[in-house]
């Protein structure tokens, strides 16, 4: 069987690190999680958002470049299939929400540079919600970071990463995208709702592992 790459996207909040985790024991993946708390710029850019975001960005760039191309040489290149808990184009989601037109470019100058030769996702993932769901979500994990969230940004961000996904799935016609509407399914808390989820998942995944 060849190696794939799976990542799992959608707004804070929303499960993507449990999700990920369960496909990687139900499916014997090796896991990749973001660095996402060991940021120093976190908690300063939810404080303002306009003053720490290139800084964070930045960081967070560089960290999932390293991770990936780790995650190439070490697990893919030698047959053994990923699932990770993001997906790289994550970066220009936030980035085109938080950066000012200047500093917008110069990233997205960047992030191309760095991003030219990482592995692609074989199948993405993308959980959704509405605005309660994913705040009540953020609100029950209980992040001494998270505490500050602004609802607006949480809102624009949840709609940023519609639209990126219905052009994303226009440009990667051969890449599957499976959407899950988080609202009624809460496969963190629920076995029944997480066995949905890996039925529906589970074609797919074996399809591509198998090709």
């Amino acid at each position: 069987m060849k190696s794939i790459l799976i990542t799992v996207e959608g707004p804070i909040g929303i499960g993507k690190t449990s999700l990920a985790r369960e496909l990687n024991r139900a499916y014997d993946l090796q896991l990749l999680e973001e660095i996402v708390y060991e940021n120093p710029f976190l908690g300063k850019f939810y404080e303002d958002i306009s003053e720490w975001s290139f800084q964070l960005e930045m960081f967070f760039l560089c960290n999932r470049y390293k991770q990936l191309q780790d995650i190439h040489s070490k697990y893919l290149q030698q047959g053994i299939s990923v699932v990770s808990d993001y997906n790289i184009f994550k970066n220009t989601i936030f980035s085109k929400r938080t950066l000012d037109p200047d500093n917008l470019n110069k990233y997205l100058k960047i992030y191309d540079i760095l991003t030219e030769d990482l592995p692609q996702a074989h199948l993405v993932i993308y959980l959704t919600a509405s605005i309660d769901t994913v705040m009540k979500r953020i609100a029950m994990r209980d992040r001494d970071i998270e505490r500050n969230m602004d609802i607006t940004y949480m809102e624009n961000l949840i709609a940023d990463y519609e639209e990126f996904m219905q052009e994303f799935e226009k440009q990667h016609p051969n890449t599957p995208v499976i959407k899950l509407n988080c609202d009624h399914v809460d496969f963190v808390h629920n076995q029944g709702d997480l066995q949905q989820v890996l039925d529906k998942v589970d074609p797919i995944i074996r399809k591509l592992l198998a090709e």
